[in-house]
């Protein structure tokens, strides 16, 4: 707002369009739509149809991000943006979450390193053809020609 009778000019906040979000985010409109859809970001403000939003949801982008890197699924970042507005968040919340997230992680670890070890045998065998080593896998190597 400009009151140039009295002398001083207010601070407008400047709205951004989806797709400027969208470009500053590195994220596609889609997934912003989507992110609203199931609650992880705020309804935006709309303007003649179109949404606007503030520069706020840049940092819930970001967060929505990291989230998605550390495995956590969107009912989980649900909840600890939920916990967040209501103030009801414990630390010990957030550490329970995080040792959950671990303990999955340490499982696809594990899950990994299984199916690493099967397939370096599998490089080692003397079957002709994928079929036969399927077979390899499937006797539990009682008649492999390894």
């Amino acid at each position: 707002m400009n009151f140039k009778s009295r002398g001083y000019t207010l601070p407008v906040m400047e709205e951004l369009t989806i797709s400027e979000v969208a470009r500053q985010a590195g994220i596609r409109a889609s997934a912003i739509r989507y992110y609203e859809s199931v609650h992880l970001l705020p309804a935006p403000r709309r303007v003649h149809g179109r949404r606007r939003y503030d520069a706020d949801v840049l940092r819930r982008l970001s967060v929505i991000q990291l989230a998605q890197q550390l495995g956590f699924t969107v009912a989980e970042m649900r909840m600890l943006f939920e916990s967040l507005e209501t103030s009801t968040t414990s630390p010990s919340q957030w550490q329970t979450l995080a040792q959950q997230k671990l303990a999955e992680v340490d499982m696809l670890m594990h899950k990994a390193a299984e199916m690493r070890k099967m397939l370096l045998e599998r490089l080692h065998c003397d079957c002709l053809n994928f079929e036969d080593c399927i077979d390899c896998l499937l006797l539990k190597n009682q008649q492999c020609p390894m």
